[in-house]
């Protein structure tokens, strides 16, 4: 997938495959004018302000203790992006705003909506990072304030592709002790433990993830089936053959070649033969021409805010392989182009 200018009638489509259009105008302006437009609609709740009948502007503005006449203006662009749908009577949820971004939906982007606040002031080191080549790292420049919205948007990104990781994941037979390593709000192995009975995780995170993830766990009642334990997955003993299935998510992208190595070497010893250990990553295309525009930035966001940036699932494989374990094919998300498990199995 990619974000780019469609024409909206015949002469624009016809337009939009030459070189007329001003596109560093439409990438840019009209991008983070777009961005910015549904995250404060998101902030200012005006989302749960509206229905799937129509309401009007100004008793969406009462609902939200906003001006009336600005939150026209808002509406008007929503409609216009299709986020909002326009009539006679007023604005009401369209499809898309009602699955993403309405609170009583299971796959509600909105507290990932509102951690892009803090993330549009992370960008802002771009120009930075490409002068020096230093990083910012992430872990260790969140404010206080910060940790609990992180948290939160970590959580409302994992139903995107949870249900399908534990669909597709191979997890094996009998299986009774998982590790997640990194896992913070603990979903991945909620869906997991829900789906295979027998099986229960540990969720091994920071300190400060754990104090801020664990009422996002405790929501999902599954009592101790699913419990945190702080640590540090480069520093921890994970110990010998004590797990069946690891999975790491989000994590590697934040660890050096080296330290994955390492920490790849301590997973393979505390699997069971027959054990899995799955990489959950963006992946990193081989090249830009192959890349796709959601890789590639993700490669670029990654790099900037952590200490490596995305691996290809090569690169993963390659660690899995050598520390004794039997790669297996990448596992690519069909809900997250992009996205993928590099899975790999110790032999038994």
């Amino acid at each position: 997938m990619r974000l780019e200018g469609v024409g909206e009638n015949p002469i624009e489509r016809v337009i939009a495959r030459t070189n007329v259009p001003p596109w560093p105008l439409l990438h840019t302006q009209m991008a983070y004018t777009l961005a910015r437009v549904i995250m404060a609609a998101t902030q200012l709740g005006v989302f749960e302000a509206l229905d799937t009948h129509p309401v009007s502007a100004a008793q969406v503005a009462e609902r939200c203790s906003t001006d009336a006449h600005a939150t026209e203006k808002l509406l008007f662009a929503l409609a216009a992006a299709g986020y909002a749908q326009a009539s006679d009577g007023g604005y009401a949820l369209t499809p898309r705003s009602r699955k993403w971004l309405r609170r009583e939906s299971p796959y509600c982007l909105a507290d990932k909506l509102l951690l892009q606040f803090a993330e549009w002031d992370w960008l802002e080191h771009s120009e930075e990072y490409v002068r020096s080549g230093r990083p910012m790292e992430l872990h260790e420049t969140l404010a206080a304030d910060e940790w609990p919205i992180y948290q939160r948007g970590m959580r409302a990104m994992a139903p995107t592709v949870a249900a399908e990781l534990a669909r597709r994941l191979p997890v094996p037979k009998a299986a009774h002790d998982m590790l997640d390593i990194g896992g913070s709000h603990g979903y991945y192995s909620v869906v997991l433990c829900r789906r295979h009975d027998e099986l229960r995780a540990v969720v091994l995170d920071l300190p400060k993830a754990v104090e801020h993830a664990a009422p996002l766990l405790a929501a999902e009642g599954m009592g101790d089936r699913v419990v945190h334990r702080v640590g540090n997955a480069l520093t921890d003993d994970l110990g010998s053959e004590a797990y069946d299935l690891i999975i790491t998510s989000q994590l590697v992208h934040h660890f050096s070649e080296e330290q994955n190595r390492a920490l790849t070497g301590r997973i393979a010893q505390a699997l069971r033969p027959g054990g899995i250990y799955a990489i959950i990553e963006a992946f990193r295309p081989t090249s830009p021409k192959d890349a796709g525009q959601v890789g590639a930035l993700l490669e670029f966001y990654f790099a900037l805010t952590s200490q490596s940036g995305t691996w290809t699932p090569e690169e993963m494989a390659a660690w899995q392989r050598d520390a004794g374990m039997r790669p297996k094919r990448p596992l690519r998300f069909r809900a997250a182009p992009g996205v993928g498990a590099q899975i790999a199995a110790k032999p038994s």
